[in-house]
């Protein structure tokens, strides 16, 4: 089938890809030039495991393909993808511009049937507006499709090879049977793909999102009140996670999620309730205490210190929003980074992917190591803010000779209490008692 992908973010270029490596021809549309110009040299712009071993393939056996030409990119594809961004306004509400001003130029360039998929993650009724958008100009039949993407970062590769689900939103059954016959690949084993109204299918991604958000929320929350009950946050955390109905997955507390997908659809799905007069109090205190829990190990750093922090170095293992990504949005490293720098605190900072990205953004703000145990050289602690694997067994002879002092600060909960009582560091993490 030929499928073009206009968008070649994370969500574009994953889909292309994946879409490629089960025999189809993909064009992926970019405005960036010199973004497309390195593509087409076999250069990935992002980093997600295994998706380089696909791009390259793809690439040389000629099923993947880059432009800047939406025109070309549309003329022979039967299914056109929108992976566009949907930034969040000022006022929480997604940024729908760059998806119906590309809808409205394919409205003018279409010559024939074409199935425009929504797969970028938008408010309810997109699609009718996406519809509305390209019904101005076209001339020839069209069907708009919602199908909202479950990619998580790091597993983006797996997950859009061997989905869970596919959720497809669609009023006709011409759009049905195209979107039917492009996934039956991926759900061989059985796995559904789930058919139904396009305004369900919007609303099931922020949903979904929603409800992931509010779990990892609720879990800081007990983690805030464990510390202040005496009582274990992983021994909690077990014992209701063995419960079939509440399940072992997203209850690891921590400082807060991070990201592209969680701040933003949980921003805008109570801004979509709010448009409806709906009250998502839910969602509100979510937001409320994420933005909070994010920076809650500053004032335990501040503690230990005995407030005066001036001087200080810390070294930070991990700066993006999470493991096997270099996605620093909506990063709790970030905003802790700028909470110490403000109190004069010296940052030197590791992460095995992320640092291009951060120096980008705060420059020469932190002082970037080469590696983990480079950025503890005379540091009078260390805090760690991702769960990279390689930091879950450190050589501790190495970290104490490199520390000045004996102390950590886990913002992931990384290392057992007993393991840092008998190696002798003074250890702060979330949700269990601080062992001195």
């Amino acid at each position: 089938m030929n499928i073009a992908v206009v968008g070649t973010g994370y969500v574009g270029l994953v889909t292309g890809t994946c879409l490629a490596e089960t025999g189809n021809h993909v064009i992926c549309v970019d405005i960036n030039q010199e973004k497309v110009k390195k593509m087409q040299n076999g250069e990935v712009p992002i980093y997600e495991p295994h998706l380089d071993v696909l791009f390259e393939r793809n690439i040389k056996q000629g099923r993947l393909t880059f432009t800047t030409n939406l025109a070309e990119a549309i003329e022979n594809a039967k299914i056109i993808f929108l992976a566009l961004p949907t930034p969040p306004g000022e006022d929480g509400s997604a940024d729908l511009s760059y998806i119906l001003g590309v809808a409205d130029d394919l409205g003018k360039i279409i010559k024939d049937y074409k199935v425009i998929v929504d797969k970028s993650t938008v408010p309810v009724g997109t699609a009718e507006k996406v519809r509305v958008a390209v019904a101005k100009n076209a001339k020839v039949d069209f069907d708009i499709v919602s199908n909202p993407e479950f990619l998580r970062e790091g597993f983006a590769v797996d997950d859009f090879l061997k989905p869970d689900r596919v959720v497809i939103g669609t009023s006709t059954e011409r759009a049905r049977k195209t979107m039917e016959e492009l996934y039956k690949p991926y759900v061989r084993q059985g796995n559904p793909i789930l058919f139904m109204d396009e305004k369900s299918a919007e609303l099931t991604k922020y949903a979904a999102n929603a409800f992931l958000a509010t779990k990892i929320t609720f879990m800081n929350e007990i983690a805030n009140l464990c510390e202040r009950l005496g009582a274990d946050v992983d021994a909690v955390r077990i014992g209701i996670g063995s419960d079939d109905r509440i399940g072992k997955r997203f209850l690891f507390p921590g400082i807060g999620y991070g990201g592209s997908c969680f701040p933003k659809d949980v921003q805008a799905l109570a801004k979509s309730a709010a448009e409806v007069n709906y009250d998502f109090k839910i969602l509100d205190s979510v937001m409320d205490i994420n933005e909070k829990q994010k920076t809650i190990i500053v004032p335990k750093i501040r503690d230990y210190f005995k407030g005066n922090l001036k001087g200080k170095k810390i070294a930070i293992w991990g700066l993006a929003f999470k493991p096997d990504t270099d996605d620093i949005r909506e990063a709790p490293a970030l905003y802790i980074i700028d909470e110490l720098v403000k109190e004069g605190v010296i940052i030197s900072a590791y992460d095995p992917e992320a640092i291009n990205n951060v120096r980008k953004l705060i420059g020469d703000k932190i002082i970037y190591a080469n590696d983990e145990y480079e950025a503890l050289k005379d540091a009078d602690a260390l805090l760690i803010a991702t769960e990279w694997s390689l930091f879950r067994t450190p050589d501790f002879d190495k970290v104490s000779s490199l520390l000045k002092n004996k102390t950590i600060f886990d913002g992931r909960n990384l290392y057992s209490n007993q393991q840092m009582k008998e190696l002798g560091y003074y250890y702060c993490s979330i949700g269990r008692e601080i062992v001195k």
